[in-house]
């Protein structure tokens, strides 16, 4: 069986996987999630959801530090990652010795379509698209009538945000905002730079880098002129499974901002 990847690779299978290792936290939930847990071999030192996968599957490193030799230990019938997430001389390695599907996601439609093909690769399309119904009528819901400025921050010195064309770019949209970054993927920034560029909203994320409460504090006397918020990175990251509490998640917050909800 020939299956074509979102980075137009052709991943060929000679049957239903059954010993899958995932590179990517929110894809490895998705599998888990999919009733995978079975096939799931081995996951990253980040794929933390669920706890029970976490505790229970083989890890084979970071996202971008992957330990080739333990991959090769697991033998998998199918390795499944992402071209942002992963690096390009693992993926090149990997493919030389196992079938590598890998995931190119830019906005939520990309993600939908991830979890319908994986669905389809693992003998799971009943359940992927019972998925990505339910998200899709969640996210149709939100129908926002005003959008509020705004600037997502992903990591902390150097500064640095999210600017255009990424997952995250998209997810904003969806829940009501406008990036107030114009620049692709992701710019550093200087504290000058946050200080003069309009916006209502900094948005501290909680990874990668881990923005906490005491970073809102300090944001915001360095910041008296935006409203400094610490968000839950994973509703605007993780195009998996997570997907489907993402829109109820985004209502609370807008919420909370006295925002309204539509």
């Amino acid at each position: 069986m020939v299956y074509i990847d979102q980075m137009n690779r052709q991943c060929v299978l000679e049957k239903t996987p059954e010993r899958i290792v995932s590179l990517v936290p929110s894809q490895s939930q998705l599998l888990w999630d999919l009733g995978l847990q079975q096939q799931l071999a081995g996951i990253t030192k980040f794929c933390i959801h669920p706890e029970e996968m976490f505790r229970s599957i083989p890890r084979v490193g970071g996202t971008k530090q992957i330990h080739l030799d333990k991959i090769r230990a697991l033998k998998p019938d199918l390795i499944i990652g992402n071209k942002e997430e992963n690096t390009e001389s693992d993926i090149l390695a990997l493919e030389k010795e196992f079938p590598v599907w890998m995931s190119d996601i830019y906005d939520l439609k990309d993600a939908l379509n991830m979890i319908q093909s994986i669905g389809d690769i693992t003998g799971t399309s009943e359940k992927a698209n019972a998925l990505t119904n339910s998200i899709s009528e969640k996210f149709a819901q939100l129908q926002f009538k005003t959008f509020h400025s705004c600037i997502y921050l992903i990591w902390n010195d150097p500064i640095m945000v999210c600017g255009k064309n990424n997952f995250i770019d998209d997810m904003l949209q969806k829940a009501g905002f406008r990036n107030s970054i114009h620049e692709a993927r992701y710019p550093l920034l200087s504290e000058d730079d946050l200080q003069t560029i309009p916006a209502e909203y900094l948005f501290l994320s909680t990874e990668p880098f881990p923005f906490g409460e005491e970073h809102v504090v300090s944001f915001q006397k360095k910041f008296p002129g935006k409203k400094v918020v610490l968000v839950d990175a994973e509703y605007f990251s993780w195009y998996g499974s997570k997907l489907n509490t993402a829109a109820e998640y985004f209502q609370q917050l807008r919420s909370s901002l006295n925002l309204g909800s539509l």
